[in-house]
């Protein structure tokens, strides 16, 4: 029984130790940062392999997203030689991000969040979501939503 438990606590520490060495991030979606550290971040502008993260997350194309996004395809281009968003992009990123943990929050998966988010819903008149909040007012609106279905209001 105490070698097993020892197993895993070695392993705990090995994965512990891989993250500091490689200095291991989590991507923004999955992080709650507080209103401060985000601000810093997106001042500063995120790494482009954020947005390349979340477009692994939402299984939608990059030219996709970056419509989603306000990026022009050679805009998202110049950004991956770059590999830093402007602060403008990075606080969209970050939109989408905080909309994709609130939907996975309220579905409790991320397959079943992607899905919703895709597909027109009838409380935002039939809009697609990722449509929908390409703008900070449509995202607010579909975080709105999100809440009511959290609470069993859907309308």
């Amino acid at each position: 029984m105490r070698k097993a438990s020892n197993k895993k606590h070695s392993a705990a520490r090995v994965r512990e130790h891989v993250r500091r060495a490689y200095a291991y991030k989590p991507a923004f979606w999955r992080r709650k940062l507080t209103s401060a550290q985000a601000i810093q971040h997106v001042a500063k502008g995120l790494p482009f392999k954020e947005i390349e993260t979340l477009r692994d997350q939402i299984d939608e194309p990059l030219e996709s997203l970056g419509r989603h996004l306000s990026i022009s395809r050679s805009t998202l281009q110049r950004r991956r030689a770059d590999r830093r968003l402007t602060p403008q992009e990075s606080d969209r990123v970050l939109r989408f991000c905080r909309l994709l943990r609130h939907a996975v929050s309220v579905f409790g998966d991320l397959d079943r969040a992607r899905q919703w988010l895709k597909f027109p819903q009838r409380g935002l008149g039939g809009a697609v979501p990722l449509d929908y909040a390409s703008s900070e007012v449509g995202a607010r609106e579909v975080e709105n939503l999100l809440g009511r279905i959290d609470y069993g209001v859907y309308s």
